[in-house]
């Protein structure tokens, strides 16, 4: 079994996310897969458990599933932009590619940016924006020692969801944002309890351009430095809250704090309410 290691939503090998890629996981368990995920230690780990074939999708769809070192998740973003660069890579070259994960079916398409490296676009599954209540939105702050006072009131609490669940809180400044510490063993129960994959943790630069972290306790991770299905889902979160044009591009920065800088670009078209990601994706030498 090959293990192949990329980082994306970077061109550099030091920034974005690393994400474990299996490209032939037709062999692995459930149970096989988590202690893989488990042994490479990146917040997840792709796993492709079947392929086309040639027939249906002319041999580009695959069968992917996603594993942190504690669990399964239903969707992972920037194990689907490893993967689909990885498959270009290795198997299909560049082009469109279908993924169909335990969220549903996510097309992806891979293509050479103009500095020659790779990127991949993915597209969301259908996107669902909920409320949530005053005393659930207390508890995640008191984990993580922060107050009402910080969450900026322009773009109040929700739980967003794009192929996997996430909890939105944005803050007033920059330095609330960079200054994360948090109750790690508090937040995972809290998080379990209601199928959260991430708390989207944000700061707005400008109108289109977002700075964010996302704690992943759940997965056995302090923190994701670049997380793709939580950027779709805040996406869908803004034009929910009509914070964004029909058509926009959004720029997210994430994982700098951690000293691995990515850059995520979201992409919403008018009459789609799927959400486009956007990311480079390099091999990990």
């Amino acid at each position: 079994m090959d293990i192949l290691r990329y980082t994306a939503f970077s061109t550099d090998p030091s920034g974005g996310n690393p994400a474990g890629v299996v490209l032939d996981a037709s062999g692995l368990d459930p149970a096989a897969m988590l202690a893989v995920a488990a042994e490479v230690g990146y917040s997840e780990t792709a796993f492709v458990t079947g392929r086309d074939g040639g027939q249906g999708g002319g041999g580009r769809g695959f069968d992917v599933r996603y594993f942190s070192p504690r669990a399964e998740v239903p969707f992972c973003g920037h194990a689907t932009v490893a993967t689909g660069v990885a498959l270009a890579d290795h198997l299909t070259g560049p082009g469109e590619l279908l993924f169909r994960t335990r969220a549903g079916e996510v097309p992806v398409t891979v293509a050479a940016g103009p500095d020659g490296v790779m990127a991949a676009t993915l597209t969301s599954v259908d996107p669902q924006v909920h409320p949530v209540g005053e005393a659930e939105v207390a508890e995640a702050l008191r984990l993580l020692d922060w107050r009402a006072g910080d969450l900026d009131p322009a773009l109040p609490p929700r739980i967003a969801y794009a192929g996997a669940r996430h909890l939105v809180l944005a803050v007033r400044t920059r330095e609330r944002l960079a200054a994360l510490a948090y109750d790690f063993e508090g937040l995972a129960g809290y998080m379990t309890e209601r199928d959260l994959t991430t708390l989207q943790l944000v700061w707005r630069e400008s109108a289109d351009t977002f700075h964010v972290r996302d704690p992943f306790p759940v997965g056995g991770v302090v923190e994701d430095p670049a997380t793709g299905a939580a950027a779709a889902a805040f996406g869908a979160y803004l034009r929910e809250l009509g914070e964004v044009p029909p058509s926009a591009t959004l720029t997210l920065y994430q994982g700098a704090d951690l000293g691995r800088p990515g850059l995520l670009r979201v992409e919403l078209r008018a009459g789609d309410r799927r959400i486009r990601v956007s990311g480079a994706a390099v091999p990990l030498p």
